[in-house]
């Protein structure tokens, strides 16, 4: 069985897999014919999210390296001629939770532009030099000014940059917690928070959530019975499930948690996509809340930024000294150049043409799915589609895949042992909105046949 490894010097970490896996065929470590591990299995052997692996299997099976075969699991592909027996047409990656490019926004010009405009600007090139690891004073500012009407009265002081939300969220962990702690999460949750929890050894527990996010009393009961250190939350269009959390319901969870000592963990990156503004858990329990906004989904995951509001500055500068031993600092030009959108306005724009865009695509998605029973918020470039009972979520991601399309199941973001059966499609990673309808209207056929290859519900 081939011994999961991946190319560091990869451009994507999924094409890292592919190319480690091409490279073992080619050099006879692994043989046609020999059985893949488990994509779970993968993923924890190489610290990844699951999301990584499902997409690496699916640019694999492209160039014809694997092939699926229902109830037996994924194999080395045999050939014949000197060509993969198992290749399939272009997929329709509907799996990668990123924002869509809208046609009105030029990336190629946005980017350079902004880039040369950084480095013109008098000492501009000091941004290619190393900085502190708490991010540049100026960027820490614009930071603020960002956030500023999103958490009231925060100060740059109490702000890191770092290189991503998921960076900012081992960081973190990596200075609140210990081996065998407890951090209470929703029952759906991040997967990049079940990643940090395989490299950290800490235990998550599942909190009940209804269609507004998690239930509170689930949180109370929780804190009563367990020892538990953290409180892990997306407020608002929760990944995966779309909820946003109530404004009632966020003071309910902010009061539980200081009644029990539990720090909270506000990871908010779709808040931008939002037009109202909801008053944030750092607002409402600033002393115990450390806030994650990254720029991934509000404008490019290519930037690579993301901001940590810390409930103080002297805690800040603790976050800022995990950071120094493990990224050093945040890409200076990338942050600049954050700095820069957000000072003439770029950012915002951006976000509003994303939003505006996110719209278009759920009125799409809403035309062909209409007669399903998923979640969606308007602004919001996922969903949350629950399956009929003919379905498991992972069989229906399988034969979805191998029709062409790439989606994620619900085991995917689970913290309980039997989740519910849904999975999440991803409306923004499509180039276009030509072939997200495509992918959608495959999706639909899909659902109303029968599960091919699995075992009836009883």
């Amino acid at each position: 069985m081939w011994k999961p490894r991946l190319i560091e010097s990869a451009r994507m970490k999924y094409l890292g897999i592919v190319e480690a896996l091409e490279a073992d065929i080619r050099s006879g470590q692994v043989s046609r014919g020999d059985r893949l591990p488990a994509q779970r299995a993968i993923a924890e052997a190489l610290g990844v999210d699951l999301t990584t692996v499902t997409r690496a299997f699916n640019e694999a099976r492209r160039r014809g390296l694997v092939a699926a075969q229902a109830g037996r699991g994924t194999f080395i592909a045999e050939t014949r001629d000197g060509e993969a027996v198992d290749r399939v047409q272009p997929l329709v990656d509907l799996s990668m939770n990123i924002p869509p490019q809208p046609m009105d926004l030029d990336f190629r010009k946005i980017f350079p532009n902004s880039v040369a405009g950084v480095l013109g600007s008098p000492k501009g090139l000091l941004h290619l030099h190393y900085q502190e690891s708490t991010g540049s004073e100026p960027d820490r500012l614009a930071a603020a000014n960002w956030l500023g009407p999103r958490i009231e009265a925060v100060t740059s002081d109490r702000i890191v940059v770092t290189g991503g939300a998921q960076c900012a969220l081992f960081a973190v962990c990596e200075l609140l917690l210990n081996r065998g702690d407890v951090v209470a999460a929703g029952a759906m949750t991040y997967p990049g928070l079940k990643a940090v929890a395989i490299q950290k050894g800490f235990a998550l527990e599942p909190l009940d959530m209804d269609d507004s996010g998690i239930v509170p009393d689930a949180f109370e009961g929780a804190c009563r019975n367990l020892a538990l250190k953290l409180l892990y939350v997306v407020p608002n269009i929760d990944n995966p499930t779309t909820a946003t959390l109530p404004e009632d319901r966020r003071g309910a969870l902010a009061a539980i948690a200081r009644r029990h000592g539990v720090t909270i963990v506000e990871d908010d990156p779709y808040a931008p996509l939002r037009p109202d503004r909801t008053v944030s858990l750092a607002e409402l329990a600033p002393d115990i809340t450390w806030h994650i906004a990254t720029l991934s989904k509000c404008a490019t995951p290519a930037l690579r930024v993301a901001y940590v509001v810390a409930p103080s500055a002297t805690r800040a500068l603790r976050l800022a000294g995990v950071l120094r031993a493990t990224m050093l600092m945040a890409p200076p030009l990338m942050s600049a150049l954050a700095s820069r959108w957000i000072s003439d306005g770029v950012l915002d724009e951006i976000a509003r043409s994303i939003r505006a865009e996110n719209t278009e695509r759920q009125k799409l998605a809403s035309s062909i799915l209409g007669g399903l029973h998923f979640a969606a918020d308007p602004h919001g470039h996922h969903l949350w589609l629950r399956l009929p009972d003919h379905w498991r979520a992972a069989d229906f991601a399988e034969h979805a895949d191998r029709a062409g399309v790439s989606i994620v199941p619900s085991s995917a973001f689970a913290t309980v042992v039997h989740p519910i059966e849904a999975v999440r499609i991803s409306l923004g990673i499509a180039p276009d909105r030509g072939d997200l309808e495509d992918g959608l209207t495959l999706l639909a056929s899909l659902i109303s046949q029968p599960s091919l290859g699995t075992k009836a519900v009883v």
